[in-house]
């Protein structure tokens, strides 16, 4: 059984882990408004029916096509956001020391940072961005305002960290350097290429044990062309570490198609792996891992896994899930753990995430390995 072989890796892993795991984390940052999208309301405050699911919910707005309509988001809550400050959040809470750099604010942190930047060593150099998170039952629908990361360069970085001697001190001292969000930010593959061109290069030879983890965040809306130069970039990440790219299932297909892979069917156990296997293998890098909502994949050197998850019909919060399963599946990896002892870690954070609306320690991950029904 997959959960009893992470509970005892993970018990192992902690016992023998001497000093915090230390990760840099970027770029992005956005406030997040969590809202319900009003079908019909029948009084004030919350009395008033959701749209159960997107696709109701889309035909509304296609109905007002020609015409004009007026439709409700009802706020549920103002949070932390961005795929950067969700993924570093969950990974402060199992145990990382982290070095947060990107859009939180400028000059000052904004209030919604605030009570992570008393827990991670924060250096803003740019306004947060600002999404709208329109959530459904099957899905959501994410509504973004981000014209301050085009501040997010370079350049920008390093003046921000101090400069270049600087830049590279800080991340020398990283077991994990997670740089996600490219999608939205319209520098990050020039950020890419500075630091494989420039910086890491004069990292120390012993840095070559480090990870870095990718998150492109839903590429769709670049063009197959920008994804490919961006992969192609990461690919060379390699050349100083281990890589991982992590995928939900629609940004794994986006990218096999960029890369011209054949199509993969992905409904199945087999295909899933197969998926993760083929990208993993055209890239040449350490790790790509899959995650649909109800499963996860990753494929390594050694084969490939694929766990199921502890899916949930109904969620406390999903807007967050995914960056949760990347934080889960990193800590695993700088513990040391098996693949599959990773993909469990990653889906019960994200599992435990939705359920609580809450980022679990490791306390909590094997409390919940051992629970899941």
């Amino acid at each position: 059984m997959f959960r009893a072989r992470a509970i005892q890796e993970l018990r192992s892993a902690t016992a023998r882990a001497p000093t915090a795991r230390r990760a840099f984390v970027g770029l992005d940052g956005f406030v997040d408004t969590i809202v319900a999208p009003v079908a019909q309301r029948t009084g004030q405050g919350e009395n008033f029916t959701p749209f159960a699911n997107l696709a109701d919910f889309g035909r509304r707005i296609v109905g007002a096509a020609g015409h004009s309509t007026n439709i409700e988001l009802y706020p549920r809550l103002d949070k932390l956001g961005g795929n950067g400050p969700i993924l570093a959040n969950a990974l402060l809470a199992q145990g990382a020391a982290v070095t947060y750099v990107g859009a939180l604010g400028s000059p000052q942190v904004h209030p919604v940072f605030a009570e992570f930047a008393r827990r991670a060593r924060v250096v803003s150099f740019a306004d947060a961005a600002h999404t709208i998170a329109v959530e459904c039952e099957d899905g959501k629908l994410l509504l973004g305002l981000m014209r301050s990361l085009d501040g997010i360069t370079p350049a920008a970085i390093a003046a921000a960290l101090g400069g270049a001697d600087a830049y590279r001190d800080t991340l020398a001292a990283a077991d994990l350097v997670a740089l996600v969000n490219w999608t939205m930010i319209p520098n990050m593959t020039a950020v890419l290429a500075d630091l494989v061109d420039h910086v890491l290069p004069r990292l120390p030879v012993s840095a070559t044990a480090r990870r870095f983890f990718f998150d492109l965040a839903d590429p769709e809306k670049r063009s197959p062309a920008d994804l490919r130069a961006a992969l192609g970039v990461i690919a060379h990440f390699e050349k100083f570490g281990r890589v991982t790219l992590g995928l939900n299932l629609k940004e794994a297909r986006q990218v096999a198609a960029a890369l011209g892979l054949a199509p993969a069917g992905a409904d199945n156990d087999a295909g899933l792996r197969a998926l993760a296997a083929g990208i993993r293998e055209k890239l040449a890098v350490d790790t790509v891992v899959v995650h649909p909502r109800e499963c996860a994949a990753c494929a390594t050197p050694a084969g490939a896994w694929r766990v199921p998850g502890p899916f949930v019909e109904q969620p406390l919060i999903s807007t967050g899930a995914g960056d949760h399963f990347n934080a889960g599946f990193a800590t695993g990896q700088l513990l040391g753990l098996a693949p599959e002892s990773c993909l469990a870690l990653g889906v019960c954070t994200s599992g435990h995430y939705v359920r609580t609306a809450q980022s679990p320690t490791l306390a909590d991950l094997e409390t919940f390995l051992a629970n899941w029904r």
